[in-house]
């Protein structure tokens, strides 16, 4: 008995050392995994920086393009005019050195006054003297604006390569992207345990949750600080509560914003494939918001006006952009390729703020989209307008 025990014992030790071991291997593989998110997202946000910077040259390219437009058009009407006056001056001359036109004596036999005769020859000389000054201005007219038009050329020349070269360095991002996402996606194959990707998309959401109510925190202050009311009346205004749970609809909401139900701009158009309250891939976690699946590259537009309060990276969501349409309204974007717009920066209903992509490990293209109103997500669904 006291050898089976012993062995028994044994066999314990050595199942908890295997198990030891297994939860060491599951934690260097989680380790790597997020070191490999961190280099994803280093990657996506200078594929974000880089997508800003084309969309700026491709506008500075279309200023150049439109200048150099009207410069071709001013030098053609300049070269239409100077032939229009080379014209002018060349009948003046054929009629002031035609033939017996200084002829005295045709003069004085014609009965015409030589002194008017003379008159008129005179003025003919001042008149298409100024013509030819004219025209040699219009020459000079022509070439300056010749050489300007170069110039603009050469600056779209300068600009087009400049766009070539940001093109092939963010291709370049995109490939490393890819790999990245492949490297990130073998780790996560690795990840078997349902248990674990529960965890890994809760910890997504307190993280989105922790920020959202941080930035409604700051927003609530800010407004109490403004309104100058007392600490303890700004508290009565409702911080967020925390762990952004789902909810029906948001209630106290009175502004602007809480009268577009129904008439919000859509972010995107693409097909709507994860739904407000459904379940996720997981079976167990449910979905905050909508995932609009659309091509990469797409622009992401503004729901309605508000201040950009977030645009950074965030594990789980890629480059994120949050918006503040005040009353406490907080506006979501997420998974996008590119953040087009600043922290504190003011936006209008159906602004351009992003580009549709895949960051934060999403495996395919598309916008992730919420709406909270104090710090609680509510079903979008029911506030975006027709598409």
């Amino acid at each position: 008995m006291l050898a089976a025990g012993e062995r028994e014992k044994a066999r314990l030790e050595e199942l908890r050392g295997q198990r030891a071991a297994l939860e060491r291997q599951l934690q260097e593989t989680e380790a790597t995994r997020a070191a490999a998110a961190d280099r994803l997202r280093d990657t996506e946000k200078a594929i974000s920086a880089a997508g800003r910077k084309l969309r700026a040259l491709g506008t500075e390219r279309e200023a150049a393009r439109a200048e150099l437009d009207e410069r071709e058009k001013e030098l053609e009407r300049t070269r239409r005019q100077m032939a229009d006056r080379q014209a002018q001056l060349a009948r003046l001359l054929r009629y002031q050195f035609r033939p017996g036109s200084g002829d005295a004596l045709g003069v004085l036999l014609s009965g015409g006054d030589p002194n008017a005769t003379q008159r008129d020859r005179h003025f003919l000389t001042l008149l298409s003297r100024a013509k030819a000054e004219l025209i040699a201005d219009l020459r000079r007219d022509a070439a300056e604006t010749q050489r300007l038009g170069e110039v603009v050329r050469q600056r779209g020349e300068r600009l087009a390569e400049v766009a070539q070269r940001e093109q092939a360095e963010r291709a370049a991002l995109l490939q490393r992207q890819q790999e990245r996402q492949t490297a990130l996606a073998k780790l996560s194959g690795q990840i078997k345990s349902q248990r674990q990707k529960i965890a890994t998309i809760k910890q997504n959401e307190q993280r989105l949750g922790n920020l959202i109510d941080s930035l409604a925190k700051k927003a609530a202050q800010a407004r109490a600080a403004k309104a100058a009311k007392p600490a303890t009346e700004s508290r009565a205004g409702g911080a967020p509560p925390p762990g952004g749970k789902l909810k029906a609809e948001p209630t106290g909401g009175t502004g602007a914003f809480a009268k577009l139900r129904g008439k919000l701009i859509a972010p995107v158009k693409g097909q709507v494939v994860g739904r407000f309250g459904t379940r996720r891939d997981d079976g167990q976690s449910v979905w905050k918001g909508l995932f609009i699946r659309a091509a990469e590259g797409a622009e992401v537009r503004a729901v309605a006006a508000g201040v950009v309060v977030f645009a950074d990276w965030l594990r789980g969501y890629g480059n994120l952009l949050i918006i503040d349409h005040d009353d406490d309204f907080l506006s979501v974007y997420g998974n996008n390729q590119s953040l087009l717009a600043d922290v504190g920066q003011k936006v209008g209903a159906g602004a351009a703020v992003a580009t549709v992509g895949a960051s934060g490990g999403q495996p395919e293209s598309g916008l992730y989209f919420e709406l909270r109103h104090r710090g609680q997500a509510f079903d979008p669904g029911k506030w975006l307008g027709a598409p």
